[in-house]
């Protein structure tokens, strides 16, 4: 792979821009993402923690990982979080590669099992998720799906 897959708590002069790029994707307030990589930036904390991928000087994905992605599953924490590959960039396998990478960071944090919710069926199979059940998004109408990687 050409990109680079960073680290915020790596690259916290990246934090501004990430949060920027995040917001734009998601419609969070960009403040939400600004605090809780703060959070990811105190030493010792395994959750939160964000990602992006850049190519060059360029964020092309991110995803994050924080307690819980607004559901009413709260046992079911971690989740990633908030991934996002933009257009040009897609079929590439990058959204693989980073989901891989996160994976890994979080086992060498002691955490193996993550959780992510999605309304999407089937792409994340692909990466080694499994579908565990449906939950309530807050403020949603419809449940979503949630999967586990272990």
């Amino acid at each position: 792979m050409k990109y680079q897959i960073l680290k915020i708590r790596e690259y916290a002069g990246l934090k501004e821009e990430a949060a920027q790029w995040f917001h734009s994707k998601w419609n969070i307030p960009m403040e939400a993402y600004l605090e809780s990589m703060e959070q990811c930036l105190k030493k010792g904390r395994a959750v939160p923690q964000w990602y992006v991928t850049v190519d060059g000087d360029r964020i092309v994905g991110g995803l994050g990982v924080i307690e819980n992605d607004f559901h009413d599953r709260k046992d079911l924490t971690p989740n990633v979080c908030a991934v996002y590959v933009e257009e040009a960039y897609r079929c590439q396998g990058l959204a693989g590669e980073m989901l891989d990478a996160v994976c890994r960071d979080m086992r060498e944090k002691g955490i193996d099992t993550l959780y992510l919710l999605t309304d999407h069926d089937s792409f994340y199979e692909r990466y080694g998720w499994e579908f565990l059940c449906m939950v309530q998004g807050d403020g949603e109408e419809e449940p979503s799906r949630m999967y586990m990687h272990r």
